[in-house]
């Protein structure tokens, strides 16, 4: 029996003012968290931010991108 390997693509998630958005992968070598750092830069909500994840799904990684600004806890 031949053993297959296929790598799952990963899939960052955020919501912004309550639409969810799905955000390119930029390097499959890149952490999630440079991956976040990188998004930052357009998405200032992201600067505090936690990453929830990784959950599969549908043969996908997906990564949640939660801002925590404004929250308490």
């Amino acid at each position: 029996m031949e053993l297959i390997i296929n790598e799952m693509p990963r899939i960052f998630k955020m919501e912004l003012k309550g639409k969810a958005i799905e955000l390119p992968e930029i390097g499959g070598d890149l952490s999630p968290e440079d991956v976040l750092n990188f998004y930052a830069n357009n998405y200032p909500e992201l600067t505090t931010a936690k990453i929830v994840g990784p959950k599969i799904d549908n043969d996908q990684v997906i990564y949640q991108f939660v801002p925590t600004l404004g929250t308490k806890g």
